[in-house]
């Protein structure tokens, strides 16, 4: 995972032996893939972003042409019934929709049975429905000893699939570890929800047992939506205390409060930042 432009794509093409590393090394599987590149690939399967089928060739003829490649390769009939193609095993490349042309792309990663399986934003463009067939197929690899590397932009992708979330940030990486292991970077933390009957100022200050307290922008709070609120900061005693009477100066009254273990988001934006990179 990393923010656009990071290095996901850059890392997953070196260790796919497409692009040569400037710096350090890289195994994978045992070997140097730009020094051994044939054993690799006969190895490895690859899902593309953008796909990389022929745009005038058509979903069967595809699926067989690589299975030609192999040297023990998956059926096609039943890899196109995997991915849930067959209605359109006639169809060109050119005329799928992105969905299908992501899962097409899926079946050619998998045709010769690998052992290691890369996946580049595997569900990018898909429906509800075609992500979730997608991910029932990355569990099945999972549970058949296959190993998958997939970079996604989706928190409850890598939630729901990954045993282990690599966070890459301006080319390096910054964490790595479980998804439990990275919510506990920096000890417990909760967040604070909140909903409010009428609209809170958060940039007003206000006057509290003889004391002037700060606007709840200043403690972290943002809107979620209308008469709906957040706060980035741990969710202190001293945090609800100060949001309680925040709403109270301002004759606000609170309709609901919560708290949440922190998000796979949360540790996310913690560790690349909460402003958007042009």
């Amino acid at each position: 995972m990393g923010p656009n432009g990071a290095g996901k794509t850059t890392t997953i093409e070196i260790c796919e032996g497409f692009t040569k590393a400037t710096s350090g090394e890289v195994s994978v599987l045992g070997m140097n893939p730009t020094q051994h590149p044939d054993e690799v690939r006969r190895r490895i399967g690859i899902m593309l972003q953008g796909g990389g089928s022929y745009s005038g060739i058509k979903v069967g003829e595809m699926i067989r042409l690589a299975a030609s490649y192999n040297e023990d390769p998956l059926d096609p009939e039943w890899l196109i019934k995997l991915v849930a193609l067959e209605n359109v095993r006639n169809t060109t490349y050119r005329r799928l929709s992105g969905g299908q042309q992501q899962r097409l792309s899926l079946a050619l990663a998998l045709i010769g049975r690998p052992e290691l399986v890369f996946l580049d934003e595997p569900t990018a463009g898909m429906d509800a429905q075609s992500r979730l067939l997608v991910w029932k197929i990355i569990e099945k690899l999972r549970e058949d000893g296959v190993t998958v590397v997939l970079t996604t932009h989706l928190m409850d992708e890598a939630q729901a699939l990954a045993d282990r979330v690599a966070i890459i940030d301006h080319g390096k990486l910054v964490a790595e570890g479980t998804i439990d292991e990275l919510r506990a970077r920096g000890g417990e933390k909760h967040n604070l929800n909140f909903d409010t009957a009428t609209s809170l100022d958060l940039e007003a200050a206000f006057e509290h047992d003889g004391r002037t307290v700060p606007g709840l922008s200043s403690l972290g709070v943002v809107v979620r939506r209308p008469l709906s609120y957040a706060c980035t900061e741990h969710a202190s005693p001293a945090l609800i205390a100060a949001v309680a009477a925040a709403a109270a100066a301002q004759d606000v009254t609170i309709t609901s409060l919560d708290t949440q273990t922190r998000s796979l988001e949360d540790v996310f934006l913690d560790i690349t930042g909460r402003s958007l990179r042009s």
